[in-house]
């Protein structure tokens, strides 16, 4: 009898290695019955890291979403899946061990089955937790082998980290090749050496298109016992998205293969509604790079998850360079010479940062790193002249142990300036705050919702949810779709009206749309802090992104009148998925803050003034 092979349709996935944003509920619930009716998925990926926090930042509750798009599922007997980042949960940073716990009872409770546990430098001290944390919340515990190509990325590392998991409890292996850089050969080996470990355990293999190897990756992973394939579908399939799964059924049948049927016509239903979903509104955050393959993407190994944000981010700060450049009378960049340098910059700093899995977050933090560098060279300054708190945890090891060693330069940077590296458990530096945030709902009057999710919510991504309750996310988001759309249907901004008022939640916002930017502030009349004009040397943002006064609820915020000392923080601006520390140059007194936390700035804006 043939082995059979089933599918998982990584829907969640689809949408992340395109663009920026995921669908709305309503369009899930349409698009669910019809991948039902296509009879061919044993799974379908759902929801996880990359999915709530978009759907906070346009303004949707990522909750009553996921409870709402799994039901069709669990009625059809499909199972659903999840991604999460052990130590980090859903997001970029790390989690405190009682908000990772009630992470797994929430999905399981929303109707989560499966959750696909990774963590990008593959440490078994931020993995193991979350798979008794899952067992214990009744979900199926899935540990995830991040697929890298280095020197130290061995056959035999794998193996054994996957004999550690299976020790651990782990209910299934997921090979989880997220940059589709795996060598077909290697990931045969593999899945053969996980059998022979246990020949019962389910192995899942997902990967992604872009580089070119996934269809011949996919083949030998079968061949040697693999069990479930990730696969995409049209419009989203290819690209730095998935192999779809008309081709991989096709494939597999004729190696001899137990594969399920597909019904074509609802395959096709199924792709008319995603092209709706993209002419809607999704599509303007879909860059048509990212609908291409591309084989220079196996020397800088990025993730084809990470893929749809980069094209945006890049769009962003290309602007901003040659803004600068302009300014300074130099010759401007095109994106495909940003895009060189950025994958050179990556191939010459991973092997310096210890060889991390570029996977979320760590990718993020590579490339934020080589692209901050790339910027800082461009502009005349040094290399690693502006590292982010974050990027400074993992290159410490705070978030866990580095694969391979930190080069000698980075580590004297490091003493330097006086920072400590660390080897004990990770979570041991992040203590619990559940019942912190438990306190800002009460005094909010915020509902903790079912099963504690909208507790949940705000301790997972405090920022994102404030903004939501606020209103200001959606403002925003309706600000810069309104900015895409002018841009798409005219061609040019230099027509789009400057100001347009988006009411949310009963307040009215004003958005100014403009050629290179698109903001949100307060209509006339609604309460907002206003800071009187100060004096003083201005300090200027190095970067585009959202400003913040602190990193983390209940961080003590400078504000006007304080004293501040010369390198003293001040202030972050998130940009690229990172909170980047703003130091101030000069001792003196704060005059004047300029910007609201949550506000997004442009390069070189004032954002304070110090006298």
């Amino acid at each position: 009898m043939s082995k059979q092979i089933k599918f998982s349709l990584v829907f969640r996935d689809m949408w992340q290695s395109a663009g920026k944003y995921q669908p709305r509920v309503d369009q899930l619930l349409k698009v669910a019955p019809a991948i039902i009716k296509m009879g061919c998925f044993a799974r379908v990926e759902t929801n996880g890291g990359g999915f709530e926090q978009v759907n906070l930042l346009y303004g949707e509750n990522p909750n009553i979403a996921v409870r709402k798009w799994t039901k069709p599922f669990h009625e059809a007997g499909i199972q659903t899946h999840m991604l999460d980042r052990a130590l980090n949960g859903l997001r970029m940073s790390p989690v405190p061990a009682d908000v990772r716990k009630l992470f797994y009872k929430v999905k399981h409770a929303q109707g989560t089955d499966i959750t696909r546990i990774f963590c990008g430098l593959n440490d078994p001290r931020n993995v193991i937790p979350s798979i008794g944390y899952a067992k214990a919340a009744g979900m199926i515990a899935q540990t995830s082998l991040c697929i890298t190509n280095s020197p130290i990325h061995t056959v035999e590392y794998y193996t054994d980290l996957a004999k550690k998991f299976i020790d651990a409890g782990a209910d299934e292996i997921c090979l989880k090749d997220m940059a589709g850089i795996g060598r077909p050969v290697f990931l045969g080996q593999l899945t053969a050496n996980i059998k022979k470990l246990n020949p019962n355990i389910t192995i899942q293999y997902h990967s992604h298109a872009g580089p070119g190897f996934n269809m011949a990756s996919i083949l030998e992973v079968c061949k040697n016992g693999g069990d479930i394939i990730d696969v995409g579908m049209e419009p989203l399939s290819w690209g730095t998205g998935h192999a779809d799964v008309i081709a991989v059924q096709a494939m597999l049948k004729d190696a001899g293969f137990d594969v399920p049927e597909i019904n074509m016509e609802a395959y096709m239903e199924v792709r008319s509604i995603v092209q709706e979903m993209m002419d809607d509104f999704l599509g303007y955050y879909i860059p048509k790079r990212n609908r291409q393959m591309n084989s220079l993407l196996i020397g800088p190994g990025l993730p084809g998850g990470m893929m749809g944000s980069l094209m945006t981010d890049l769009e962003t700060n290309l602007e901003s360079l040659n803004n600068w450049k302009e300014k300074h009378g130099q010759a401007k960049l095109t994106q495909d010479q940003l895009l060189i340098k950025l994958f050179d910059e990556v191939k010459y700093v991973w092997p310096m940062m210890g060889y991390p899995c570029l996977v979320t977050p760590f990718s993020q933090y590579v490339k934020n790193m080589a692209l901050m560098n790339v910027i800082q060279m461009e502009k005349g300054k040094e290399r690693w002249s502006m590292i982010a708190d974050d990027i400074w945890d993992m290159m410490l090891g705070k978030a866990g142990q580095l694969p391979g060693p930190l080069a000698p330069e980075l580590v004297e940077r490091a003493k330097e300036q006086g920072r400590e590296f660390h080897n004990e458990d990770p979570q041991s530096n992040y203590p619990d705050e559940l019942e912190k945030y438990r306190q800002e709902m009460k005094d909010n009057n915020w509902e903790l919702g079912e099963d504690d999710e909208e507790l949940f919510e705000l301790a997972m991504h405090p920022q994102q949810y404030r903004a939501y309750k606020s209103g200001k996310a959606k403002a925003d988001f309706e600000a810069d779709l309104a900015k895409r759309k002018a841009e798409a249907n005219q061609g040019s901004a230099a027509a789009l009206p400057q100001t347009v008022v988006v009411e949310v939640n009963g307040q009215k916002y004003n958005v100014t749309v403009g050629a290179n930017n698109a903001s949100a502030a307060p209509a006339a009349g609604a309460p907002a802090a206003a800071a009187a004009p100060g004096e003083g040397n201005a300090l200027t943002a190095p970067l585009e992104g959202k400003f913040y006064l602190v990193k983390n609820s209940g961080d003590p915020a400078v504000k006007v009148g304080d004293a501040v000392k010369k390198g003293q923080t001040v202030c972050y601006i998130e940009a690229m998925k990172t909170f980047n520390a703003i130091a101030a140059e000069q001792d003196g007194v704060i005059t004047e803050i300029c910007f609201q936390s949550g506000s997004s700035v442009a390069e070189d804006d004032v954002i304070m003034k110090i006298k």
